[in-house]
């Protein structure tokens, strides 16, 4: 039996949000390494060129694409540019997120709520509504929302974020329960605590460290990598049967 044919994303396009850095670009390091021609997207073009070039160097098909996910009219150039670019969409790694506000949920803005919200629930949204007609011409389509175990269990001053990521869930399930018939397959991942910029607030604080590290079983922080390995799975072959889930790799955090 030959089990990399499993594993396997040759042929495929895969579009990858928040892609720089930490999960992201693992998941975009990973999905190249798997055969896949890879779109890598963030605000800032000249940070993609430079990664989109290392990759390069290492053998892989990847492109780097400006675009600000809380913009919508930049997400359909970004799909257009895709598809120009590759003439397909088979995978779309909805992985941007942003969490401007740690403290109270009474103390935050409407505006801190809303642009939570933009990014972490709307764009999602509106990009996966935007290659569902490229998807559904793929033999293998599917679409990963990155969540948070922030959606499970929600902790103090993580609130608005929390929220946002509950009703990413939500999006999910629904979407696969809609698009499942036109053999769309949509999955949500919900790191724990991975040792990544955008999670510096938690793990470069000695107190919240101390309460963790007693919840986690495995008693260490997460990689980038550990996600970017379920990402490869839920978009490959191997996934084909699995879609409305929600995946929670967090050390056992949440257990």
């Amino acid at each position: 039996m030959d089990l990399s044919s499993l594993f396997s994303l040759n042929n495929k396009v895969a579009l990858i949000t928040g892609a720089t850095r930490g999960i992201g670009l693992s998941i975009a390091e990973f999905f190249a390494a798997a055969g896949a021609k890879v779109v890598i997207c963030s605000r800032e073009q000249k940070k993609l060129d430079e990664i989109a070039k290392k990759l390069y160097n290492k053998g892989y098909d990847v492109t780097g694409i400006a675009c600000n996910v809380g913009h919508p009219d930049q997400l359909k150039s970004l799909v257009d540019q895709t598809v120009n670019a590759y003439g397909q969409i088979d995978i779309l790694v909805n992985n941007a997120g942003t969490n401007p506000y740690f403290g109270p949920v009474q103390d935050a803005s409407l505006e801190i709520f809303d642009k939570v919200m933009d990014v972490n629930v709307k764009a999602p949204f509106e990009l996966s509504k935007l290659c569902l007609p490229h998807l559904r011409t793929s033999s293998q389509a599917s679409i990963i929302n990155i969540s948070s175990i922030g959606a499970l269990s929600p902790e103090p001053q993580l609130g608005i974020y929390s929220v946002s990521k509950s009703a990413l869930h939500s999006l999910t399930k629904v979407c696969a329960k809609e698009w499942g018939q036109q053999k769309i397959r949509v999955n949500a991942i919900c790191p724990g605590v991975i040792k990544t910029d955008f999670s510096k607030a938690l793990w470069s604080n000695d107190q919240i460290m101390e309460v963790i590290m007693k919840r986690l079983a495995l008693k260490r922080l997460g990689k980038t990598e550990e996600i970017a390995a379920l990402a490869l799975f839920l978009a490959s072959p191997a996934a084909s049967y699995i879609t409305g889930s929600i995946f929670t790799v967090d050390g056992g955090f949440t257990s």
